[in-house]
């Protein structure tokens, strides 16, 4: 019997758009990507990851779009990702980047990363700063569980340690780099390899706030942004030092803090499941679409 991807050409490429129970329909860059892809010629529709009714197989390809409940259930999810038959970004990418550990291996490989000091559950507290520091574990989402420390509440953010670290969840701890307050944080999105877009984040975690919230991500102020030459740059070198290179990524967003120096640095690399903010920057949405495609459609 021949599969979606052998088999004689449809008219109209399936793609699953994978998101989570919680938004069925996709997040809010759901109208423009479904318009994009309509346009684009595929038949595009949101399915629930961990739905045991669908199947994955008789897409043409998945495309992880808004799966913002994994992180309790990380393995569950990246197990469901390996079993996927046609997957953007691929599982193994997926496995890689789910946890927040693979910045070791990015700043092993020469990315200037924002200095993070690593805690597993056991390990020691003691020779850790606490002072003016963003304490969080290394997988989550829409900075849930995570925290900033300003001067004078170095109790505080050990506790918040303490507390990932005792439910079995190795945290990190990063120094809060200030430069973001004024020039908020820049995210370089690529889509079907090039460069696509960027947008401006601004300051999101205040002295304060609660490290939890109910909510599948914070609140976030976004403005488009026309990137530096040193922030598209540092995307660049930062996606090629990918595991497996950059070729076999669908959309990959790479986000830079101001330094202390002032020159940008990565502070998260995101290819399963980030934001591409299709509204704020809406020929995006396109780009996007002509991406899967491509990835589905054989040139010629």
């Amino acid at each position: 019997m021949l599969t979606p991807a052998t088999g004689p050409a449809r008219r109209l490429p399936r793609i699953a758009l994978a998101t989570c129970r919680q938004l069925p329909g996709g997040d809010e860059d759901s109208p423009p990507l479904l318009a994009a892809c309509a346009a684009a010629g595929l038949d595009a529709e949101w399915r629930v990851w961990d739905d045991p009714a669908v199947d994955w197989d008789s897409y043409d390809l998945t495309v992880i779009r808004a799966t913002w409940d994994y992180a309790p259930r990380r393995d569950d999810f990246a197990a469901w990702a390996a079993s996927v038959p046609r997957l953007a970004n691929p599982s193994d990418v997926v496995a890689w980047n789910t946890d927040k550990t693979y910045l070791r291996d990015l700043a092993a490989a020469g990315v200037p990363v924002v200095e993070t000091t690593w805690l597993a559950p056991g390990d020691p507290l003691d020779g850790v700063s606490w002072t003016d520091v963003v304490v969080k574990p290394t997988v989550s989402t829409g900075s849930r569980d995570t925290a900033r420390y300003v001067p004078g509440e170095e109790d505080r953010a050990r506790d918040h340690a303490s507390r990932l670290l005792a439910a079995g969840r190795p945290a990190m701890v990063q120094p809060y780099l200030s430069g973001v307050d004024e020039l908020g944080e820049t995210a370089v999105v690529h889509l079907g390899g090039p460069y696509s877009h960027a947008i401006r984040k601004g300051p999101l975690l205040r002295p304060g706030q609660p490290d939890q919230t109910e909510a599948l991500w914070r609140p976030e102020d976004i403005t488009a942004r026309e990137p530096s030459a040193a922030e598209r740059e540092l995307a660049e070198r930062t996606l090629a030092a990918v595991p497996g290179g950059p070729g076999r990524l669908l959309y990959a967003r790479v986000d830079l803090l101001p330094g202390p120096d002032g020159t940008p640095v990565l502070i998260e690399l995101e290819l399963a499941e980030p934001s591409l903010f299709l509204l704020t920057v809406p020929a995006a949405a396109e780009r996007l679409a002509a991406a899967i495609r491509t990835a589905t459609v054989p040139a010629g």
